[in-house]
């Protein structure tokens, strides 16, 4: 699945013409039997596309990089959505646990708004599910959970106790301590996996060890919901129904927040609505909170000022094809948030708004 880390390096790349790829997939036959010819269209009409503004030799590494990635496409692993970013020395594809308009973009940077919009859209979370036979961790998008399986987890508790006899003058705080120990280096373990990320976080484990884990972590106040038992052989599908009600809360609270904040900014008149000022403002880094609707697109061209002139039509090198793309990247890059909300909820708003810093 694509990570924060994905998109960062997607976004840092700019190789004229950066060719984007995006279409729904299936998971599952009959319907996923027509995903290898949707995939082959969407190829032909990329490339009749470069080939009205590129010659045969100046596309020769872009194709040749973009028939890699179809030719290396397993639709047994399909998931919601797929996306395709190739370039002249670049190319990677990615199953998206989301589902995404079909699209073909050709611009100055990869169009990574739709990943943006379905990772918000999705909510990214993770579950840890305690146990001293075998911790584990698992990565969930929306509905999609994915186990970690790296040197640290599934992390199993060692020493007295548990791999060997316990001391003879053990007694239960002797445990107690032990187990302490033990989740305190599930929460070091974890803290490397989710670097600085502040994404929620549901923790599973019999009620004791679920106590123990809550004494010692760092990540307390990102703990959304607990679920209770024996998770040691659970499968993704036996979780989700089980913490997909948490993740719900936290999404529905948070656009909540996002449009308190948007009244507040109002209220200090720190707020634009104007998308050709919304360009600049978050070029100049002066954007703290973007919320848009998810299907707000529109295409532009910057100007030799560099503000941003809409315009009717897609296509041509200067014309990006979703300046809304560029806006949310433009924001992220210069540390502030964005917030995709559903379609109507910015319909005074026009479809967008960016709440200032000052």
């Amino acid at each position: 699945m694509i990570t924060r880390q994905d998109l960062k390096e997607l976004q840092a790349l700019t190789k004229v013409p950066a060719l984007s790829l995006l279409l729904p997939t299936h998971r599952t036959s009959p319907d996923n039997k027509q995903d290898p010819i949707r995939v082959k269209n969407l190829v032909k009409e990329a490339s009749d596309r470069l080939a009205e503004e590129f010659s045969a030799r100046e596309l020769e590494p872009l194709l040749k990089n973009l028939d890699e990635l179809v030719n290396d496409i397993d639709y047994t692993y399909a998931l919601d959505g797929l996306a395709l970013f190739a370039s002249h020395d670049f190319a990677k594809k990615f199953y998206l646990p989301f589902t995404v308009p079909k699209r073909v973009i050709i611009d100055q940077s990869f169009a990574t708004r739709d990943l943006v919009y379905g990772l918000h859209r999705a909510q990214r979370y993770w579950v840890v599910l305690l146990s001293q036979n075998a911790s584990r961790l698992l990565a969930g998008t929306g509905e999609t959970l994915e186990e970690i399986n790296n040197k640290d987890f599934p992390l199993q508790m060692e020493g007295p106790g548990a791999t060997t006899a316990l001391p003879d003058s053990a007694d239960s705080a002797y445990m107690d301590d032990r187990h302490r120990r033990f989740f305190q280096s599930v929460d070091r373990a974890f803290s490397a996996v989710a670097e600085d990320d502040t994404l929620p976080i549901v923790v599973g484990g019999v009620i004791r060890q679920i106590s123990f884990f809550q004494e010692v972590s760092q990540y307390t106040s990102q703990i959304a919901g607990t679920i209770t038992g024996n998770f040691d052989s659970a499968t993704e599908a036996e979780l989700v129904p089980q913490v997909w009600p948490f993740v719900q809360e936290v999404r529905a609270q948070q656009r909540q927040e996002a449009l308190a904040a948007l009244d507040a900014a109002m209220g200090e008149k720190k707020v634009s609505t104007a998308l050709e000022e919304i360009w600049q403002l978050a070029n100049e880094g002066r954007g703290q909170l973007l919320l848009v609707e998810g299907n707000y697109h529109v295409p532009g061209v910057v100007d030799d000022q560099g503000g941003l002139q809409v315009v009717e039509e897609k296509g041509g090198t200067e014309v990006m094809d979703d300046a809304i793309d560029e806006i949310i990247e433009a924001v992220l890059a210069k540390g502030g948030e964005v917030m995709l909300m559903e379609d109507g909820a910015l319909a005074d708003h026009h479809g967008i708004a960016l709440t200032l810093r000052y």
